[in-house]
């Protein structure tokens, strides 16, 4: 049996939604805005995270609260249906909700309705490069997944230990990519050798600094499916696995089956999620690849400057009902 055909038919009555705005300033003048969608009924209540980065949408969805005709009886594939048309970041948020209602109104786990239970979390920090030294002085086994720019010097480079991803952003756009660079991608692929090389920009001359690390690249931005993968360049080992990519459930857990039969490890990364989104990401992470370098560190790691007192890596993840 499939990993979806475990959950597709499950029973979910709604008798309707509302909306929670979330904001956090996360850099100084930059907050950032969320919404959490809460499907209820019976009850109960279901909730999911719409990640999408720009407050203009964010807002125009709060705006149009309760709108939508989801009340009654639905299983979670029908419902799932009722989605097709949204961008995959609302759609994962009515999804996830749905499932998370779902599960508890069956008084199920998510481990329990696929038949695998979640198993302590291993994370990664994902931070500024000045950061690295901080976080270690109060955290000497904590692990990094650092984004390498024309700052890295060797010097930098040098000071950096406990180096697990390195993320060239090479496939995202705008604001958020960065441009092909194949003398920063030599130096950090040898200086890091144990590290995963993510979404690198492939080119002429890129490719040819890599193909001695090709083993090691794996890529992000670029997979929304199945399909994404056969369409790479080269089968990669290993991928980085954004559920709210994926936008329907079925074709993340399509995805996750896919995966395991044709042998590409993953590992789990997150949009910043501010609400219900973290621990549901920590919780796939913890039932699907809890061994990798999960970049879903709890978000006081979101932290400006390294803080005391958080929790380490591995973290325990507890299976309750729901799917949070």
């Amino acid at each position: 049996m499939s990993l979806y055909d475990s959950i597709r038919h499950l029973p979910l009555h709604v008798d309707g939604y509302y909306l929670e705005p979330l904001e956090r300033e996360v850099a100084r003048g930059f907050t950032l805005r969320r919404t959490v969608v809460v499907l209820h009924g019976r009850g109960e209540e279901g909730r999911g995270e719409e990640v999408d980065y720009d407050p203009r949408t964010q807002q125009t969805f709060q705006a149009d609260e309760g709108k939508l005709p989801f009340a009654g009886e639905h299983t979670l594939d029908s419902f799932s249906l009722l989605q097709a048309g949204q961008s995959e970041y609302r759609r994962w948020a009515f999804e996830s909700a749905a499932l998370d209602l779902a599960l508890r109104q069956a008084g199920l786990s998510l481990g329990e309705a696929v038949g695998r239970e979640p198993r302590p979390l291993r994370f990664v920090v994902s931070t500024r490069t000045a950061n690295v030294p901080g976080w270690l002085e109060l955290y000497p086994e904590l692990r990094f997944k650092l984004d390498p720019d024309r700052d890295w010097t060797d010097e930098v480079i040098s000071t950096l230990r406990h180096v697990d991803t390195v993320d060239f952003k090479g496939i995202y756009r705008l604001a958020f990519g960065s441009p092909p660079d194949a003398e920063l991608y030599a130096r950090v692929a040898e200086a890091f050798p144990e590290a995963w090389i993510e979404d690198p920009a492939l080119t002429p001359e890129t490719t040819k600094v890599l193909e001695p690390h090709r083993d090691r690249i794996t890529w992000d931005a670029a997979i929304h499916e199945w399909s994404d993968v056969e369409a790479l360049p080269f089968r990669p080992r290993c991928l980085n696995c954004k559920p709210s990519r994926f936008g329907s459930v079925r074709r993340l857990f399509d995805f996750y089956d896919a995966c395991e039969r044709e042998g590409v490890a993953l590992y789990g990364g997150g949009q910043f999620e501010l609400g219900p989104g973290r621990p549901q990401i920590q919780l796939l992470a913890s039932i699907f690849h809890a061994d990798a370098p999960n970049d879903v560190a709890p978000g006081s790691y979101n932290a400006a400057s390294p803080v005391a007192g958080l929790p380490l890596s591995p973290l325990a993840i507890e299976g309750s009902s729901g799917f949070r």
